[in-house]
């Protein structure tokens, strides 16, 4: 394949459903079969082409060689899902919202019209929040989904009092030192609002990846990870997952078959879900479990999440996506329970270990368990992942690199 940097590399591909290109389980199984003993599999975050996460794989493997023992022959999956980029800006890219949400191309033109006149209209705000539910198939009421949390409340909510809300929220995150534009200084009473409409679409966008990375993951690399044990029990599987796309490595262990015992390590690199997510008992909540309670004990080895205070993304707006209507109060709150993975690593799992990246590769991580890894030295936003460290740090979490 054109640009890629390692050899063998493959790419496979699942559509929003979670369903998978022909014959990808035994394009895996060839490369078993051909004396490939570890298998590294990547999936990417928001990412809006399948060119760009080509290049994010070629990127991030280029070290991999460096890493590995004599005994050791790697190959590489690059895992491509339907997704957008997960930017730290919060101004939406109105053609990959578009690319996202096939069949809603008018509802997208329409919502872009009116960011870009931001009328001072309470209607345009109730049209604006009607467009918002249409986009992501909200019908409007609460309930649990087969792989994530309750509808955010922004999306049920009154529309002026969530844009002011997410207005208030973003001026907050900008600091006492912010200027306003032109429009929003001058503009009507509720002009101001219109940036918190913003940043509404780009979260109404992030809930659609949030549930498809789930659903990829459950349904589409889970079971093909299966029939891997089935077929080639010795390869070891290395799963890699950025952004968006550790939560959907992390939920490919809920659709592991409980006979699997192939995954050998998974390093989640600014994982966009929740701290809690591995948690038996949820601190707030102690009558609940994360959505992966326990299933670190599916790999054969540790569940490595890196975290890093750089990462805007993750540090300001993950919370903002994250709180539900049961505690829509607390939105500029600085509130726990809405933390992402990525940006303070594995929470209320007992023994959990913590460590610096330095002090991981020198001193090695443990043969099982969480592992939270400060890697805030080499990590300066959220997608500032192609790092030889980095690899590093995947080699010694698989046990393959040499020290």
């Amino acid at each position: 394949m054109a640009g890629t940097s390692v050899e063998p590399y493959r790419e496979i591909t699942f559509d929003k459903d979670g369903d998978g290109a022909a014959r990808q389980h035994e394009a895996l199984a060839a490369l078993a079969a051909q004396g490939v003993t570890d298998l590294v599999m990547f999936a990417h975050g928001w990412n809006n082409t399948r060119s760009a996460a080509s290049r994010l794989y070629a990127a991030f493997f280029a070290p991999f060689p460096q890493t590995v023992e004599r005994d050791v022959h790697l190959g590489y999956v690059g895992v491509v899902w339907p997704s957008m980029m997960f930017s730290d800006e919060p101004i939406p890219d109105f053609e990959s919202v578009a690319a996202v949400h096939p069949g809603k191309e008018a509802v997208v033109e329409r919502l872009a019209a009116l960011l870009a006149e931001q009328p001072d209209d309470e209607a345009a705000f109730v049209e604006f929040g009607s467009l918002l539910r249409e986009l992501t198939d909200t019908d409007g009421s609460r309930g649990l989904t087969e792989t994530g949390p309750d509808v955010p409340d922004f999306l049920l909510a009154d529309p002026v009092a969530v844009c002011a809300m997410f207005a208030d929220a973003l001026e907050e995150a900008e600091g006492p030192g912010s200027v306003p534009t032109p429009r929003e200084a001058f503009g009507g009473r509720l002009t101001r609002f219109w940036k918190g409409a913003k940043e509404a679409l780009r979260q109404a966008t992030y809930y659609t990846m949030k549930r498809r990375s789930g659903t990829v993951g459950e349904r589409g690399l889970g079971p093909l990870l299966g029939e891997l044990a089935r077929s080639s029990p010795r390869l070891r599987i290395h799963l890699v997952g950025h952004s968006m796309g550790a939560r959907l490595v992390a939920y490919a262990l809920r659709g592991l078959p409980a006979q699997a015992r192939n995954v050998a390590s998974v390093t989640l690199l600014q994982g966009a879900f929740s701290h809690y997510a591995f948690a038996a008992a949820l601190p707030h909540e102690p009558g609940r479990g994360g959505a992966l309670r326990d299933l670190q004990r599916r790999v054969d080895g540790p569940v490595v999440a890196c975290y890093s205070r750089h990462d805007t993304a993750l540090r300001v707006f993950y919370p903002l996506a994250s709180r539900l209507a049961r505690d829509a109060d607390s939105l500029l709150a600085s509130d726990r329970r809405w933390g992402a993975i990525g940006h303070d690593g594995v929470q209320a799992v007992p023994d959990t270990r913590s460590t610096t990246l330095a002090a991981a590769l020198r001193d090695g991580l443990p043969a099982s368990g969480c592992v939270s890894v400060d890697a805030a030295a080499v990590v300066g936003e959220h997608s500032d992942i192609c790092h030889p460290d980095l690899a590093r740090l995947v080699a010694t979490a698989g046990r393959f690199g040499g020290r």
